[in-house]
């Protein structure tokens, strides 16, 4: 049989290709040279463990693409979320390659905080017979980029792991890296397969699939490929735009409804939709003039007004940004807050400024536009939980969103995304969107299992698509709602549509906590301990438990009383409820969507 030259030889230096796609020509033609290696001889000897920790679901893609990169050069290969691995288990695989994003200010994601304490103890295996690599998923706007990362990195490290390829921290825009990277290791561990020692067998508690068994929702590698991304975003029409909350409300909670027409894409009740948004053109004047620029001109073949607009991110100042404003103008107000040295502090300073507060701050030390440009990050995709079924609500999906608006006497601010879909696009106008799945966050896939729901304000979104869900589909396990807001009068969203839930029998149990209606406030983890004893029954019942909303607080203030719950029922101590609230996160019934 004919061999085939090097896969770089028969990619011209010149080709038109970006370097995700390049790397993914460089698999497929290996892919055809290993399969002709396996009729010949026999079956893979080293088998890759793709490990994954994943808050919104991109490094659980890249952990299928990696298995689908080891199989094509004629390696074994299987993805398995970091929480369902033991360190007994990991010390007996050979090869593991490992993919997490970091979530919050530098902790693990959801699915790999388990882990992450697991091999953090004094009597974890040695891993001397382990080799590994790293690739970390972050936003550089974070101090503490893609820490989750650098720390199982370094901790493999310290156990005695070999290292096999350098890690790799990418950015928003991780395509490319990661690709590079992904090529550059599974070329590496091709060539040496014949050196290496045979992997051990399946690992145990992970289902042929690789996913931990007893898992809410779709497997994400089950669902059919999309032409519809990042890079090509499909522009669908916004079919309506509707006010939920009071005029007289403190916010403003819209709901959307976009057509998908012949897309093809096919979500689930749990995902979320991204939305590519465009700068007010307001915002985008305000700074032309503040710098004297015109906004004609040319910038890389295009108008510079266009570029702000479409490209640049001129609401949320960068880190680049604000390192440039301290050097240029050491006497600012920003200078003197950066030279403290308190980052929580110059968080509370920058929170709510934009781009042009920090220019104006500078004075007359502000940068040029030419000056400025570099230090814009790229206008970056919003995502938004889904909060429609496509049972219920075929070939449409529909968005929850709160339209971000303040300011004071001097200047009015107001949300990227949020604002745009609210003001800025027509009526039938067309939005350029992408589907972001999330394999960990869906409905049981067992119909007869009971679901409890926290989520407040705009935290409902998920929890109206998992109600029509289970309606549409004849689920019969029962559904509890924990939901509230400001004022009953003013914020509860899709009443309604609760209220008819409820007298249909679907929506079993609905707990309401509007704060301020009464002198003391009331929230929803308020309401859990006040229904304790009848939620750790749920949880007995085999119960799945989903949380939506802000991770800052409300998610941690949930999770302690959910803590409280569990223990004050037990009757055991902290630790027990410690260890009870690990096993639902390792079972999958303990799960999260937060921001």
């Amino acid at each position: 049989m004919s061999t085939l030259p090097p896969t770089g030889a028969l990619i011209p230096v010149d080709a038109p290709f970006s370097a995700a796609q390049e790397s993914w020509l460089a698999g497929f033609i290996a892919g055809i040279a290993a399969a002709g290696k396996r009729a010949s001889g026999g079956a893979p000897t080293t088998t890759v463990d793709v490990l994954f920790g994943t808050q919104t679901g991109n490094a659980e893609f890249l952990a299928d693409e990696l298995v689908a990169g080891a199989k094509a050069r004629g390696l074994g290969g299987r993805a398995t979320p970091l929480d369902a691995v033991t360190p007994e288990q990991l010390a007996a695989m050979s090869h593991v390659l490992v993919v997490t994003s970091t979530y919050g200010e530098g902790e693990m994601p959801d699915n790999a905080g388990l882990f992450w304490d697991a091999i953090q103890a004094s009597t974890v295996p040695r891993l001397e017979g382990l080799h590994y690599a790293v690739l970390g998923l972050g936003d550089t706007s974070y101090d503490e980029f893609c820490q989750a990362g650098k720390l199982l990195d370094t901790r493999f490290e310290q156990l005695g792991a070999t290292r096999v390829h350098e890690r790799v921290d990418c950015d928003v825009d991780f395509e490319d890296p990661a690709a590079l990277w992904s090529t550059a290791v599974l070329d590496r561990l091709a060539a040496e397969a014949g050196a290496q020692p045979s992997a051990v067998g399946p690992t145990a508690g992970v289902t042929a699939s690789g996913s931990a068994a007893g898992g809410a929702g779709v497997s994400r590698a089950s669902r059919p490929g999309s032409q519809w991304n990042k890079r090509n975003p499909y522009r669908a029409p916004l079919v309506a735009n509707r006010l939920l909350s009071s005029p007289r409300s403190a916010k403003e909670i819209r709901h959307f409804e976009f057509d998908l027409g012949d897309s093809g894409i096919e979500y689930a009740a749990g995902d979320a939709l991204a939305i590519v948004p465009h700068n007010d053109p307001a915002l985008v004047d305000q700074l032309l003039t503040h710098l004297g620029a015109d906004g004609s001109t040319d910038v890389d073949g295009r108008r510079l007004g266009e570029v702000l607009r479409l490209d640049r991110e001129i609401r949320t100042p960068s880190k680049d940004l604000v390192a440039d404003l301290v050097q240029r103008a050491p006497g600012s107000e920003l200078a003197a807050v950066v030279s403290h040295g308190d980052k929580h502090e110059l968080d509370r300073w920058l929170w709510g400024r934009d781009v042009l507060d920090l220019l104006r701050d500078a004075g007359p030390a502000a940068p040029t536009m030419e000056q400025l440009l570099p230090n814009l990050r790229g206008l970056q995709a919003r995502q938004y939980s889904i909060s429609s079924s496509p049972l219920a609500h075929a070939g449409r999906v529909h968005l929850t969103v709160a339209s971000v608006r303040y300011g004071d006497v001097h200047r009015s601010h107001a949300g990227v995304a949020s604002t745009y879909l609210a003001d800025r696009v027509q009526a039938d106008g067309e939005v350029d969107v992408y589907l972001q799945p999330n394999a960990a966050f869906g409905v049981p896939a067992d119909g007869d299992a009971p679901i409890v729901m926290i989520g407040p304000g705009t935290g409902i979104a998920p929890f109206r698509g998992f109600l029509h869900e289970r309606a549409a589909a004849g689920a019969t396990g029962r559904n509890w709602l924990f939901f509230g807001d400001q004022h009953r009068d003013t914020d509860f969203v899709y009443e309604d549509e609760l209220t008819d839930l409820q007298d249909r029998g679907v929506l079993t149990r609905l707990d309401l906590a509007f704060s301020r209606d009464q002198a003391e406030k009331v929230y929803v983890q308020t309401r859990m301990r006040e229904q304790a004893a009848e939620l750790y029954r749920w949880l007995e019942d085999g119960a799945f438990v989903y949380v939506c909303g802000d991770a800052s607080r409300m998610a941690k203030d949930v999770e302690q009383a959910l803590l409280d719950v569990i223990a004050g029922q037990r009757g055991r101590g902290a630790e027990d409820a410690d260890a009870y609230l690990a096993d639902l996160r390792r079972a999958k019934r303990y799960v999260r969507d937060v921001y």
